[in-house]
């Protein structure tokens, strides 16, 4: 609870109504039972990772993540409320009922399907981002030997540069110093500060950085795993993936992922999790 409060707090306005004003002008297609508060999709996210979710200059919630928890809450005729969380916070607060949904690109593993419903939508890897005056001088991940490298806290990407630390050390590489941030933002701020040799992102965070001219994106495509929507009612996420689905039929989710440069995860869309 203290964790969760605190996060708010830095992420500065706890809950963000998107888009403009909501006409109900349609039936709720999940009953208020299945849903945190009635009438809305409630939403977490760490918007500090663009394309996908980021704060722009006019502090404004935007992203590709964004635009599609919107749509998947106009589909089942909800408003859409985003809270602005560090992703440390992102299962706990999914488990104590704060939000219904989280909408921040998790990253799907076994293990969480045991604990939250999961739909994986999203084609992600993992990438290292360097400085631009160190361009060249990490091609192959036993580059990294001896490196510090910053990693946000408590996700997919923090395990697996972990990983690959131990895989370096047993080849009697020297292992990296890995320093733990709460947020991508706040890493690539101490990249920026010649703090870091290197950022351990994901392809299309990584790749944004570098378009931007502001980072060098050094290695990319480690460890490929489908990213996804999680929730904590079963209900709602039958009904999300109906809405997904749809979306997929209307040719709507295609173009939004095309409009990104995002590629979505292979295959049919299924929910796993629990007793699914």
């Amino acid at each position: 609870m203290k964790a969760i409060n605190r996060s708010v707090l830095l992420g500065g306005l706890a809950a963000i109504l998107v888009g403009p004003s909501w006409a109900q002008d349609c039936k709720p297609r999940v009953p208020d039972s299945a849903l945190v508060k009635p009438g809305a999709l409630i939403m977490s996210t760490n918007p500090t990772l663009p394309p996908l979710q980021f704060i722009n200059q006019q502090g404004e919630l935007k992203g590709m993540r964004v635009e599609l928890g919107e749509a998947i809450a106009k589909r089942l005729c909800l408003k859409p409320e985003y809270v602005r969380i560090e992703f440390s916070a992102m299962v706990p607060g999914l488990q104590a009922g704060r939000w219904d949904m989280i909408n921040t690109g998790i990253f799907f593993t076994e293990e969480r399907a045991k604990m939250m419903f999961m739909i994986p939508y999203e084609s992600q890897a993992i990438s290292i981002s360097i400085a631009n005056k160190d361009a060249g001088k990490v091609t192959k991940p036993e580059d990294l030997a001896g490196k510090t490298v910053g990693v946000e806290i408590g996700g997919f990407e923090e395990r697996k540069i972990k990983d690959l630390d131990a895989d370096l050390r047993k080849k009697g590489l020297a292992g990296m110093t890995i320093r733990t941030f709460d947020n991508f933002a706040t890493a690539y701020q101490a990249l920026r500060a010649g703090q870091l040799e290197a950022v351990v992102s994901i392809d299309g965070v990584a790749k944004e950085y570098q378009d931007r001219g502001d980072f060098t994106r050094a290695l990319s495509g480690l460890f490929p795993t489908p990213v996804a929507l999680a929730f904590r009612n079963k209900q709602l996420a039958e009904e999300t993936l109906k809405v997904l689905n749809e979306m997929k039929g209307d040719g709507s989710f295609e173009k939004l992922f095309n409009s990104y440069g995002v590629v979505p995860a292979g295959g049919d869309l299924v929910i796993k999790g629990p007793a699914a």
